[in-house]
């Protein structure tokens, strides 16, 4: 394993050459009016077979928004001593457009690099880890060591706008190349510390209400109904959720379900007219123990009380829901050996923790396989002069190549 580490070590200026190459190609979705991933997955694939690697195959979605007619996939391995099971790392090709150009201090696709800091569109969101997963399996190739269990490169696509053509299009199509036993390692969050381990989710539901009341002028509210009166109670009633749904889970900060209001739509443009329309938005997140269905069902509940006492009518619409899947063991083992190489690597103690929201693992973890998510990052990703460390490009592969090695001892 030393010949691993210090192989990584040397390898900063190939961090460098290839983040440029990547950063230079734009892969932007149809839905984000770009052209798909096609030309950074040729340009994968052709980089993977110059290293060495034998086995790759596509795994191509079709889609006839994009010129080539379908959005690429590419999974690619090396074999280790116990053929039988495979480490996956999964990393995705496609980024989100630079926004406003403005506010970069440089070409969004041009690389940028300041000593151990690149800078670009996507070094961070997924660039670090395609580089640190590539390095990695490359690694066990120049040095001539076989890992203890394959080394699966996935590389997907469309992560960035639904993941329709991506990951859920390989699992469904290509379900020969997983074993309920292989291993997943999904590095596309995480914090500069390196310590969080992301094993678990919270369901997530966003709801829009639309209080529909009878306006009038505010000089004769009795001809009206004030929709903004029984939206404004309905929000504070709405507080009633966290009671109906209390429980709490540690692995996740903060620990119980929240039920927020956040958005909220203009009703009148002017001051002295009664609303007769009210909308707003509910965002939760909620502990997998519980149903969306029941959260969306309490809620209609309390808005009937609202109904009853203000006259108004109220129409609920689901605009997103994603249940959340099982969480993953914090005992096993792709967890355990994750955990292990960190510990080795970068001289932490990591912690298994939940998220708010959704990530890739979870299209995994609902399919009874055992993700955890985890990187070490900048925490700038989708934002102008997106940023990641050489540095940690390289640790992040020095643990990942640990992984694939047995060794309990750490």
């Amino acid at each position: 394993m030393q010949q691993i580490i210090q192989y990584l070590d040397k390898q900063a200026d190939e961090v460098v050459q290839l983040q440029s190459s990547l950063v230079s190609i734009p892969a932007l979705g149809p839905s984000n009016e770009g052209r798909g991933e096609k030309e950074k997955a040729d340009f994968v694939h052709k980089y993977l077979r110059a290293c060495g690697f034998e086995e790759i195959i596509e795994i191509n979605a079709p889609d006839q928004r994009v010129e080539c007619g379908y959005r690429p996939n590419l999974a690619a391995w090396i074999r280790g001593r116990d053929a039988g099971r495979t480490l996956w790392i999964i990393s995705h090709l496609d980024i989100v457009p630079p926004g406003d150009l403005s506010l970069w201090k440089s070409d969004p696709y041009s690389l940028e690099v300041d000593v151990d800091t690149l800078i670009g569109r996507g070094v961070e969101d997924n660039h670090q880890s395609i580089v640190s997963s590539v390095l990695a399996a490359r690694a066990f190739m120049e040095q001539g060591v076989k890992p203890d269990i394959n080394l699966g490169l996935l590389f997907v696509a469309d992560e960035e706008t639904g993941n329709d053509y991506g990951l859920p299009y390989v699992l469904d199509n290509r379900k020969d190349l997983f074993e309920k036993d292989d291993l997943f390692l999904v590095p596309d969050f995480g914090t500069s510390d390196s310590t969080m381990m992301e094993v678990a989710e919270k369901s997530m539901l966003w709801l829009k209400v639309s209080v529909k009341g009878r306006q009038c002028h505010a000089s004769t509210p009795e001809k009206g109904i004030n929709s903004l009166a029984a939206s404004a109670a309905f929000i504070l009633q709405l507080e009633r959720l966290h009671e109906i749904f209390p429980g709490r889970n540690d692995l996740f900060s903060p620990a119980g379900s929240t039920f927020c209001p956040t958005k909220k739509e203009a009703n009148v443009p002017n001051i002295n007219t009664i609303p007769g329309l009210d909308v707003f938005y509910l965002d939760c997140r909620i502990l997998a123990e519980y149903s969306i269905q029941d959260v969306i069902n309490e809620a209609r509940n309390l808005g009937s009380d609202i109904e009853k006492k203000y006259g108004v009518h109220i129409d609920y619409e689901v605009v997103y829901q994603q249940q959340a899947a099982p969480h993953t063991d914090p005992a096993s083992e792709v967890v355990q050996r994750l955990a292990r190489g960190i510990e080795k690597v970068y001289q932490v103690k990591p912690e298994p923790r939940g998220v708010g929201g959704g990530t890739v693992a979870a299209f995994l973890r609902h399919r009874g396989y055992s993700a955890v998510v985890w990187a070490t990052l900048t925490g700038t990703a989708h934002q102008p002069n997106e940023r990641s460390s050489i540095a940690s490009t390289l640790k992040d592969a020095q643990v990942m190549a640990l992984m694939a090695i047995n060794d309990e001892t750490g």
